[in-house]
């Protein structure tokens, strides 16, 4: 019994050792042949159009004039409502308690210009005398909207004439921290007790823009004199300054002077950019001449057609009746970056969006969902964009139409946009961050600076890979 028990264990060693050196192992078992392919056999075409009627979704605001060899003559002002605050300081104070009022135009602290940082501009603002329409788009006249003769303020400005202050800001409702330098307007001090004044008849006519606008419709900011620049505001408040008699913890009263922002530009309201725009005749004869050029703010966007049905095809002529699986489709643009006076960089992201849905995009303040809309980071080191999440977009085809792709399906605008990211905290221990995450919260057509950058479509590389398995 001893001996039989040794023989079944010798022969379930050579079973196991002869599985362990079998490299057909499963394939045997299953009678199939399993393969990856990688294609990017394929091509997308393309040409420029102007578009030069932006729809603006964002709080963000340019303001300047700028003449730009290689780029253009690039001029930008701004109007806005308010988001008012909902409360404002009362207690044992009264109009006459406020000494004075600031505009104040935050930019970013390094990023926040392009041009000549030393180019002395003066700028002016005017008060609205009705609410802005909506939707309102970047060739806004705001004629009509204000009384050339109300001007609030005017002041002499520069990038570099402003002071540096670490600010809040909230960005679709998402709170940063960032070094800003902050353009100081003075304001006329009787605008500040005229709203002091109507919080106090009435707090509920700021309890939300709409209802504020009725007492103060927002304002109208234009470059007056000078060229040379132009500036990206982030942010834009309306704040107050005043004194008030405080007990101290001895019942010491003592004068003590504060502020208060009663007004803010947030993307919750009507903003816009009123932007003119003549490109450089250089630009001009490169579109004529069929190159796919991207242009910033309110100047070229690409309209390209993707092979969608040749990859479709080809796809299924390739397996056939074999079990198959798509793993990935992307989209990789090399790009050049044509030659300007600043140095002006291409876009950070760029939409890629269908173009029948781009201004229902648009129009809905909608995210990129990788059916029909997808948005690619610029990569600076290898002067390329890469959309990568492609897949759903040819599965939706397959699944859901047969394999058979529409005219609508092909044709794509690829636009400059600005996104959005809210960052949170991944993962949180007690003493410290561990990591952090962060979510796409907007995409909008870009305002926030001068950019550019020449796709090059003919070196463009259209990548699917599969997974294909013959069954026998």
């Amino acid at each position: 019994m001893k001996k039989f028990f040794n023989v079944v264990l010798a022969v379930a060693a050579l079973l196991v050792l002869y599985a362990c050196t079998d490299e057909t192992i499963g394939v045997s078992i299953t009678d199939s042949v399993s393969s990856i392919v990688e294609d990017s056999s394929f091509v997308i075409t393309g040409h420029s159009v102007r578009n030069n009627r932006v729809q603006m979704r964002t709080s963000t605001k340019m303001l300047g004039a700028l003449s730009c060899d290689g780029y253009g003559d690039l001029t930008a002002s701004a109007v806005t409502m308010w988001m008012p605050a909902m409360n404002i300081d009362t207690a044992g104070i009264t109009a006459a308690s406020i000494d004075s009022c600031r505009l104040k135009l935050r930019m970013p602290y390094r990023s926040g210009f392009t041009g000549d940082s030393l180019a002395p501009m003066r700028l002016k603002v005017y008060r609205l005398n009705k609410a802005l329409p909506s939707p309102i788009f970047s060739d806004f006249d705001p004629s009509g909207y204000y009384n050339p003769d109300d001007v609030l303020a005017t002041e002499s400005y520069s990038p570099l004439s402003g002071w540096m202050e670490v600010a809040d800001s909230y960005v679709s409702g998402s709170r940063e921290v960032d070094t800003v330098r902050v353009i100081s307007v003075p304001m006329p001090v009787e605008l500040g007790r005229e709203l002091f004044t109507e919080f106090v008849k009435d707090p509920s006519r700021f309890s939300n823009p709409r209802t504020f606008a009725d007492l103060f419709p927002g304002i109208y900011i234009t470059n007056s004199y000078g060229s040379g620049h132009v500036i990206n505001i982030k942010a834009t408040q309306f704040d107050v300054y005043y004194h008030k008699h405080v007990k101290l913890n001895d019942s010491t009263e003592v004068d003590s002077t504060r502020s208060q922002s009663y007004l803010a530009s947030t993307p919750e309201i009507v903003s816009n950019n009123i932007i003119s725009f003549n490109i450089d005749d250089e630009l001009t004869s490169m579109v004529d001449a069929g190159q796919a050029l991207i242009v910033a703010p309110a100047g070229y966007e690409v309209q390209v057609r993707f092979p969608i049905q040749e990859i479709i095809d080809k796809y299924e002529h390739n397996t056939g009746d074999n079990q198959s699986i798509i793993n990935t489709l992307s989209l990789e643009l090399p790009v050049s970056v044509p030659k300007t006076e600043y140095n002006i960089a291409p876009p950070n992201y760029l939409l890629m969006v269908k173009t029948s849905k781009k201004d229902q995009f648009i129009n809905g303040d909608s995210l990129a969902n990788n059916k029909d809309s997808f948005y690619a980071v610029y990569d600076a080191v290898n002067k390329k964009y890469t959309f990568p999440g492609l897949r759903s977009y040819v599965l939706d085809i397959i699944n859901n139409k047969g394999g058979i792709a529409t005219e609508d399906d092909m044709n794509f605008t690829i636009t400059p946009v600005d996104v959005t990211n809210y960052t949170y905290p991944a993962s949180y221990s007690y003493y410290y961050y561990q990591s952090t995450s962060s979510v796409v919260t907007k995409i909008s057509p870009m305002v926030s600076r001068p950019a550019i950058v020449r796709l090059l479509l003919d070196k463009a590389k259209i990548k699917i890979t599969y997974s294909s398995q013959i069954v026998n």
